[in-house]
């Protein structure tokens, strides 16, 4: 993929998974699906695409409101978000000057919300356009280490 385009000056991910379920049934492959396509994949677009991606530009990560809010089912989803949210914080330290790098974490999306809503009673869904905004401010700003929080849980 990265060879194929030149002049990268942002990367945005909105891929990965994790596998949602009670905690006493999960198993340890349970908790790889995040680790590996979640967490690692992530981390992997930033260690190879670094390579790519021009001097001042950008990654934008995605993660969600279970990093701070977690709800039940969710023990690894929210282990995994946590863990892109270090990732993110650490690794600004040593791509800084070069390469910047945020990661969006958004809420429960009024979109999203029929499938979703059982999960979270008494979250605030957010409107789709408040969660581009997210990712406009880390494409378009100049802010680096960042985790953009998009959601309102008041």
């Amino acid at each position: 993929m990265y060879e194929s385009v030149a002049n990268i000056d942002a990367i945005v991910c909105i891929a990965g998974e994790a596998k949602w379920g009670p905690f006493d049934s999960m198993t340890e492959e349970d908790f790889y699906i995040g680790l590996r396509s979640k967490l690692m994949g992530q981390v992997n677009l930033v260690k190879i695409g670094q390579k790519y991606l021009n001097i001042g530009g950008s990654f934008t990560l995605t993660t969600g409101i279970l990093a701070d809010h977690p709800v039940e089912l969710t023990t690894s989803a929210a282990m995994v978000n946590g863990g892109i949210h270090s990732f993110v914080k650490a690794v600004s330290l040593e791509l800084k000057n070069r390469i910047r790098i945020n990661v969006v974490s958004s809420g429960l999306v009024e979109d999203a919300i029929e499938k979703y809503e059982d999960y979270f009673p008494g979250h605030n869904p957010i409107p789709m356009n408040k969660v581009i905004n997210g990712y406009k401010k880390s494409v378009e700003g100049k802010g680096t280490g960042e985790i953009i929080r998009m959601y309102d849980n008041s």
